[in-house]
């Protein structure tokens, strides 16, 4: 079972969660976004990193298909457009 502790009293500050599996989840008490790592300090960098996307941060991306295929190395020509058959 989890286990949680908190650093700071209230609703501010960082929640810390100890998983089953050894890694720490960070969970930020007034916005309520988390991340997770293997130390707290992986799991705090995280989720500075995830609440800095939650407030708008970071860059924003033009063209999603060549995002992912210059940077992820995924080609999307093969991939199937729109929604799945089930979906429609």
């Amino acid at each position: 079972m989890a286990s949680a502790t908190r650093d700071a009293p209230d609703e501010e500050g960082v929640e810390f969660i100890h998983e089953e599996d050894g890694s720490i989840t960070a969970k930020d008490i007034e916005t309520g976004v988390a991340s997770f790592g293997d130390t707290k300090a992986e799991a705090l960098r995280m989720l500075a990193e995830a609440i800095e996307l939650h407030e708008g941060g970071g860059e924003s991306i033009d063209d999603p298909d060549a995002f992912l295929e210059e940077e992820l190395g995924i080609d999307v020509a093969d991939e199937p457009k729109g929604l799945p058959d089930f979906m429609q």
